[in-house]
């Protein structure tokens, strides 16, 4: 039984236009409408959020490794004591 987001799909393309195909047309209309300064601005933000991940994932693996350094210190005192 197909579910809602199947019969929105055939609602919105009655000719059976395959998904493939909608996004192909979808990004034809795009790029007729646009013109470059569209896509190096969209690739600008793009590689900012990129950067940005990029730069929380990096604290993220730094405070990690801190707190397993005072772990692992905290374990050899615990030991030598």
């Amino acid at each position: 039984m197909p579910n809602n987001q199947d019969n929105r799909y055939r609602n919105n393309y009655p000719n059976d236009e395959s998904v493939n195909e909608a996004g192909r047309n979808g990004g034809e209309a795009t790029s007729n409408n646009y013109e470059n300064d569209f896509y190096e601005e969209l690739g600008r933000k793009g590689g900012e959020a990129r950067k940005r991940l990029s730069e929380i994932d990096d604290n993220i693996l730094r405070e990690a490794e801190e707190e397993n350094r005072k772990r692992s210190e905290a374990d050899h005192n615990s030991f030598n004591n």
